[in-house]
């Protein structure tokens, strides 16, 4: 068996992000419709916006590495976004949901930080500065979305999912 280095890595780490953009962008209108505060609604759709950018960016990254853009099944994206749709149905019309939404995109979030830190550093690592820049700007949006979502959380969808009904 050939030996894998932190090229491979990189490539096979890539491939699992291009996957989770791609199915979070599909999952986010979802989310938006199912939110009831508008605000929230308003931070799916926004971030739905900067998910496009997002998948720009990993094929320009993909380009630098002189690869085809290609997506591998990413099972911790996949079990992530299943337990969000889970919320939207067992927590429809209920106060409540509006907060299982929130902490299941953050959920996503904290993946997706987690997994642009590591790339960013592993391009570091390989000389990819350009790769590098790209990685940089997205970590720093989804950091920004991730700070927005606890945001809307603490200042009302919290406080709205201790009422018993739906507001």
């Amino acid at each position: 068996m050939a030996q894998k280095t932190l090229d491979d890595l990189f490539h096979e780490t890539l491939k699992d992000i291009y996957y989770a953009e791609r199915k979070i962008l599909k999952t986010l209108p979802k989310m938006a419709r199912g939110a009831q505060d508008p605000k929230l609604q308003a931070a799916f759709e926004k971030h739905r916006e900067e998910t496009e950018g997002q998948i720009e960016r990993l094929q320009q990254v993909f380009e630098i590495i002189g690869k085809r853009p290609r997506a591998k099944t990413c099972p911790a994206i996949d079990g992530i976004v299943e337990e969000g749709e889970e919320i939207l149905e067992e927590f429809k019309g209920t106060a409540a949901l509006d907060a299982g939404l929130l902490a299941a995109a953050q959920a996503v979030e904290h993946y997706e930080i987690s997994r642009y830190g590591t790339l960013s550093a592993w391009a570091k690592q390989l000389g990819l500065k350009d790769a590098v820049k790209l990685l940089d700007e997205t970590l720093a949006e989804e950091s920004k979305t991730d700070e927005a979502l606890s945001k809307i959380a603490v200042s009302a969808v919290n406080t709205a999912a201790t009422e018993k009904k739906a507001a």
